[in-house]
C-alpha cells in the first residue's frame, strides 16, 4: 500500500527544518495523546511552575506569565468539562496544550517551552503521575489492612487448620491467618512509601539531555511543585524510568499478594473445604448450572495478576537494549504504568469491598482440626521438655502416627497406656497438650498463633492510625 503523503510544507511546532507533513500512516502510529491525556493536570502544573520560574529569571515578563497561567487554567477547565478537542496530529499531550496555549494567548504562548524539551516534560508529568498514585495506593493498601484487623477481631479464639504443601499442619487461630495478610500488604504499603522517595526527585531542567544555557533554577521548580530535589545529571535524566519500573514492581508484589489471597478464597469458598462464605453479590451463577454460585471476583483478582506482571516485563524490556539518553521507545512506557495502575487499584478497591462481608465457616473449620495428626508436633515438643532429644523425639512420634493410621484413629483416640508404649516419659499431662487450644496457646513466641500473641498484635494494629501503620 503506497503512504499518503501531504507535500505540503510541515506546520508540527518542531517542523522547522521539514519540507514536507507527516505522512499519515506516521501520524497514526506515532500518536499517544489516545493515552497520555490522562496526565494532563499534570502536564499543566509543571507548565504552570515552569513559567513562574521563567519569569523570576528574566524569560517572560510579568504580563507573558499571567497570560501563560490563566491560559493553562482555561485549557485545564475545558478538558475537565470534556470540551477540549485532543488531536492525534499534535501527537501528545504536551503539543495538545501547548498548541492550544498559542492559539488561545499568542506569542507568550510560544515562550513557554523554553528551556525544556518534552523529554524531561514527560519524565515530570510521569513522575507527578506516580507520585500521586503512589499516595493512593497506600490509602487502599490501609483499607484492605483494615478489612483484615477487623476479621481478626471478629473472629478471636476461633481455630482452624494451618497448611504447609497445602496438606493441614497445625492448628492456627484464624485472626493469626488474616493478620499474616496484614502483615503482607504492610510490606506493600511500606515498598510504595519507599518508592515514592525515588520518584520524588525532578526531572525538569535536564532538558533534551545535556541540560540547558539558559538562566532556570531547577530548585524553585522542585520547590513549587514539592519535590524533594532535583536530579544530578541530565543524560540519566533523560532516559531513565527506573522509577517507573520499581513502581511497576511494587505494583506486582501487591498483586501477586492478592492473588494468593484470592486462591485461598476460592478454595475455602469449595464444598471440599466450605471454610468461607462469599457474599452473593460478589459471585456470580452458571449459564446452564443452576446450583452454581461461583467466586468469580477473587478468580478475576488471580487471573488480572497475569497482567500487572506482564506490564512489569514490558517495561524491563523495552528498557534493557536503549542506549542513552532518550530514545522514542520510551513512548511504550505509558499504557504499561496506566494498566497496571488501573489493574491494580481496582484489584485493591474490590477486594476491601469483599473483605468487609466475608463470613467464615468457624464450626467447619475448627472441625477440620481434629483430623490430620495436627498436634503431632506438640507431642514431639512435649519429648523434648522431658530430654528428649529432638531427632529422637521425631521418630517417636512418627511411629505413634504410624499405628494411629494402622489403627485408623487420632492421637487423642489412643489411651494412655498406649501412647506410653511409645516413650515411658508420658503422663497424664499429654492430652491437654494434644488438645487443639492446648496447641494453639502453646506457641507463645513472637509473631506465634497462641491467643495472647495475636491479641497484642490486633491492638497495636487497631491503635495505629490509618497512614501510620508500619
Amino acid at each position: 500500500m503506497a503512504i499518503r503523503e501531504n507535500n505540503t510544507k510541515s506546520e508540527k511546532l518542531w517542523g522547522g527544518r521539514f519540507e514536507e507533513a507527516t505522512a499519515a500512516s506516521v501520524e497514526a502510529f506515532t500518536e499517544s495523546i489516545s493515552y497520555d491525556r490522562r496526565l494532563y493536570s499534570y502536564d499543566i502544573a509543571g507548565s504552570k511552575a515552569h513559567a513562574t520560574m521563567l519569569a523570576a529569571n528574566g524569560l517572560l515578563s510579568k504580563d507573558e506569565l499571567t497570560a501563560i497561567v490563566d491560559g493553562l487554567t482555561a485549557i485545564e477547565s475545558r478538558i475537565d468539562e470534556g470540551n477540549f478537542p485532543f488531536k492525534s496530529e499534535l501527537e501528545d499531550i504536551h503539543m495538545n496544550i501547548e498548541k492550544a496555549l498559542i492559539d488561545t494567548i499568542g506569542p507568550a504562548g510560544a515562550k513557554l517551552h523554553s528551556g525544556r524539551s518534552r523529554n524531561d516534560q514527560i519524565a515530570l508529568d510521569l513522575r507527578l503521575y506516580l507520585r500521586d498514585q503512589c499516595d493512593r495506593f497506600q490509602a487502599l493498601l490501609e483499607e484492605v489492612r483494615a478489612a483484615f484487623v477487623i476479621l481478626a477481631r471478629k473472629y478471636m479464639g476461633r481455630v482452624m487448620p494451618g497448611y504447609t504443601h497445602l496438606q493441614r499442619a497445625q492448628p492456627v487461630l484464624i485472626s493469626h491467618h488474616m493478620m499474616a495478610y496484614y502483615e503482607m500488604f504492610g510490606r506493600d504499603r511500606e515498598r510504595i512509601a519507599d518508592c515514592r522517595k525515588r520518584i520524588n526527585i525532578l526531572p525538569l531542567g535536564a532538558a533534551a539531555m545535556a541540560g540547558t544555557g539558559l538562566p532556570i533554577d531547577r530548585e524553585m521548580v522542585a520547590d513549587l511543585l514539592d519535590f524533594d530535589g532535583v536530579t544530578a545529571n541530565s543524560m540519566d535524566t533523560s532516559g531513565d524510568r527506573d522509577f517507573a519500573i520499581e513502581f511497576v514492581s511494587c505494583c506486582t508484589m501487591i498483586q501477586l499478594h492478592l492473588s494468593r489471597l484470592s486462591e485461598e478464597l476460592v478454595l475455602w469458598s469449595s464444598q471440599e473445604f466450605s471454610f468461607v462464605q462469599i457474599a452473593d453479590k460478589f459471585c456470580t451463577g452458571s449459564s446452564i448450572m443452576p446450583q452454581k454460585k461461583n467466586p468469580d471476583i477473587p478468580e478475576l483478582i488471580r487471573g488480572k495478576s497475569g497482567r500487572v506482571v506482564g506490564s512489569l516485563i514490558s517495561l524491563i524490556t523495552l528498557m534493557k537494549g536503549l542506549p542513552l539518553t532518550y530514545n522514542r521507545d520510551l513512548q511504550e512506557d505509558k499504557e504499561p504504568v496506566f494498566d497496571a495502575v488501573d489493574t491494580v487499584s481496582a484489584s485493591l478497591a474490590i477486594m476491601a469491598e469483599m473483605l468487609g462481608n466475608l463470613n467464615f465457616n468457624t464450626g467447619r473449620m475448627e472441625e477440620a482440626t481434629k483430623t490430620g495428626f495436627m498436634t503431632a508436633t506438640d507431642l514431639a515438643d512435649y519429648l523434648v521438655l522431658h530430654n528428649v532429644p529432638f531427632r529422637e523425639a521425631h521418630g517417636i512420634v512418627g511411629r505413634a502416627v504410624a499405628t494411629c493410621i494402622e489403627k485408623g484413629c487420632e492421637l487423642t483416640d489412643l489411651s494412655l497406656a498406649e501412647i506410653r508404649e511409645f516413650s515411658p516419659v508420658i503422663d497424664e499431662d499429654i492430652f491437654e497438650v494434644l488438645s487443639v487450644e492446648g496447641s494453639v496457646n502453646s506457641r507463645i513466641s513472637t509473631g506465634g498463633t497462641a491467643t495472647l500473641r495475636v491479641e497484642e498484635a490486633v491492638q497495636t494494629a487497631e491503635k495505629q492510625a490509618p497512614g501510620k501503620r508500619k
